[in-house]
């Protein structure tokens, strides 16, 4: 009996360990699945139930006006969160939250519910909502909320300059204007960092920012000044009431530099709210809207002629009120005949029928072959996105009618920053720059990356054409159609224009519709800004020097007396018609106060020649660079202090 209990023993213990055999020949076996076949799909199953992942990104660079004043900067803002499956009930945090956030209770309950461990409720959310919300997260013990930093762009000033910075969507992108054009140097770095989750798999986001940031984009300071464009923002506010134009355009830019110092459009709209608006109140018009310049154009017309030889400043013109080409009859814009006229009468009254035969001797090759020096037919190259390049006829596909209409304005389009860009080079002495926008880019540690730098494109006629053009532009504010653009002791060129407005389809124009333009610089002894207004589709009285002239007349005298550019006080009788000298106007005596001097004009001098005047009149030289005097840090004939030091810029000529 013992025996067999024996025997049964060994056999259970036999079974037990073969047993056990087997079940570690099982476990062994699932390991080695697990470790060598099924090993890194486990691992990465495992990493994403213990770990989450946020991408990091840091503040956007701030754009700045030329005086460094913030134009757009970035804030750290708070965005709510969920973990869905923490919400216990759903329809009572979508009702609490749902009033603090402007949003209906059904999309917020859409979020809460929406499965998965993370899902946004809304980004970006201003502090004191920020606050409230939280507020209500702890009284009412919601859990499965909660919030992280994100970075979100402010623009301080509202809409001042909205077409020129543009705006940022959501997930820091850069979407139109400086904000598109420089996003990859404004916006910062992204970092993405890996963080540990509790037993339950909610994220510690709060973690995540106690890391250091990622680094911040690049400062821009662009070449805008912040008080010209709330001037003209001003002035373009009141147009668009008392006008009522379609729209409108102010461009204010430095004829010497090609700096844009204002740009203004209307429509506009607040980047602040971008999504409130429209892709239309989006466009920025100063670039991107294409119109005939109507008599705006014959500036360069003249010029072309002027400089060909083709006319002379006593030549005298007999006008019938029409001429007729190839089967076209084109009449003067007041429907009136002037008769024998000079031609400074011509450009004075904008006489249509003059300007047709001196489009007709320059001839259809020479007056393309202008358009083009002075830069119509091809983008500026301005770093703004969007730009449109007008558009030109082929010299060989014109006709005798279309050489007529184009010589008064029409059968061309342009954009406006084309046309004052082209009209800035007769106030430079014939050379068109490159206009900019940007005046530096600097690196976090204060250091500049890229500076914008002065370009000229060609010469596009001589500096004697320029400054003869510049006269007969001068006589056009004094007695012509830019009288409403006069300011009493200030000597400003310019030239008005109204043109019928074509049709959206570009198939003719449209009856009754007109765009209405001013374009002039000034001073004009030593011209410090070019301006363009442009109003299109004006309502009641659409004649550019019945309400385009007055419109520029207005920002010019506030920037006068922004840039400390005082007025001639002196009798300013203007010259008799007949008598004009057309290369330029006798300057009047200026009345200066005792202790004060009148900074002389240095231009063209050597640095010795420029030493000695501004010695005699009692002021410092600083030269920068050698050879000829090109421009000068306080303008001739502005009165100042004695002893004050003049910055004097030379350049090899």
């Amino acid at each position: 009996m013992i025996e067999k209990n024996a025997v049964i023993l060994q056999r259970r213990i036999a079974s037990f360990l073969i047993l056990l055999v087997i079940m570690i020949f099982i476990l062994a076996m699932r390991i080695g699945w697990l470790q060598f076949i099924d090993g890194d799909r486990m691992t990465a199953k495992v990493a994403n139930q213990v770990k989450d992942s946020q991408t990091l990104q840091s503040p956007r660079g701030t754009i700045y006006d030329r005086d460094g004043r913030e134009l757009a900067v970035s804030r750290l803002t708070k965005s709510l969160y969920a973990d869905p499956s923490e919400i216990k009930d759903p329809d009572l945090a979508a009702s609490l939250l749902a009033p603090l956030l402007e949003m209906p209770p059904g999309d917020v309950k859409e979020r809460l519910t929406a499965g998965g461990r993370f899902i946004w409720i809304k980004r970006m959310i201003e502090p004191m909502v920020t606050k409230q919300i939280e507020n209500v997260i702890k009284e009412s013990n919601l859990r499965g909320l909660g919030f992280l930093e994100e970075s979100k762009r402010y623009y301080p000033n509202d809409s001042l300059a909205a077409h020129v910075l543009g705006f940022v969507g959501t997930d820091d992108v850069g979407l139109d204007g400086m904000e598109m054009a420089l996003d990859k140097v404004i916006k910062g770095t992204s970092m993405e960092h890996f963080v540990d989750t509790d037993s339950r798999g909610i994220p510690i986001f709060k973690s995540i920012f106690t890391f250091a940031p990622p680094k911040q984009g690049k400062n821009v300071y662009l070449t805008l000044d912040s008080t010209i464009q709330f001037i003209v923002e001003q002035s373009l506010d009141k147009a668009m009431t008392t006008n009522r134009p379609q729209g409108a355009t102010v461009i204010v830019m430095n004829p010497h530099t090609g700096e844009i110092l204002a740009m203004a459009n209307r429509p506009t709209y607040n980047p602040n709210q971008f999504y409130k608006y429209s892709i239309k109140e989006w466009k920025n018009r100063a670039v991107a809207y294409n119109y005939e310049p109507g008599s705006t154009f014959k500036s360069v017309v003249a010029a072309a002629a002027l400089q060909e030889g083709q006319l002379y400043p006593e030549e005298r013109f007999i006008d019938n009120g029409y001429v007729e080409v190839s089967g076209r009859r084109i009449r003067n814009w007041s429907d009136e005949s002037y008769g024998n006229v000079s031609f400074v009468q011509v450009i004075e009254q904008s006489i249509n029928t003059i300007f047709v035969q001196i489009g007709m001797r320059l001839g259809a090759y020479k007056l393309i072959e202008y358009a083009k020096a002075f830069g119509f037919g091809k983008a500026t190259g301005v770093e703004l996105p969007g730009e449109e390049e007008g558009l030109l006829f082929r010299p060989e596909d014109m006709r005798d009618s279309d050489v007529a209409t184009m010589s008064i304005g029409q059968s061309i389009a342009v954009t406006p920053l084309q046309l004052i860009t082209a009209v800035s080079a007769i106030a430079n002495d014939g050379v068109l720059l490159k206009p900019h926008i940007i005046k530096e880019v600097r690196n976090m540690d204060g250091s500049i990356e890229r500076e914008g730098m002065t370009q000229a494109v060609r010469q596009a006629i001589s500096p004697e054409t320029a400054n003869r053009l510049t006269g007969l532009m001068e006589k056009v504010v004094l007695e012509g159609g830019g009288k409403k653009a006069y300011l009493k002791g200030y000597r400003f060129a310019g030239k008005t224009g109204t043109a019928e407005k074509l049709q959206d389809d570009g198939s003719g124009y449209s009856a009754g519709r007109y765009v209405a333009s001013f374009v002039g610089f000034g001073p004009v002894e030593d011209p410090q800004v070019a301006i363009l207004v442009v109003l299109d589709d004006p309502q009641g009285s659409y004649y550019g020097g019945e309400i385009a002239a007055p419109i520029a007349g207005e920002i010019l005298g506030k920037i006068m007396r922004h840039l400390n550019i005082y007025p001639q006080m002196a009798n300013e009788l203007p010259a008799s018609k007949e008598n004009i000298q057309t290369n330029s106007i006798p300057m009047p005596t200026i009345q200066v106060p005792p202790g004060k001097v009148v900074v002389p004009n240095v231009a063209g001098k050597s640095i010795r020649e420029a030493g000695e005047a501004l010695t005699r009149a009692g002021l410092s030289i600083v030269p920068v660079g050698t050879g000829i005097a090109v421009r000068q840090s306080i303008m001739a004939n502005t009165i100042v202090e004695a002893g004050v030091e003049i910055s004097v810029y030379f350049e090899a000529r």
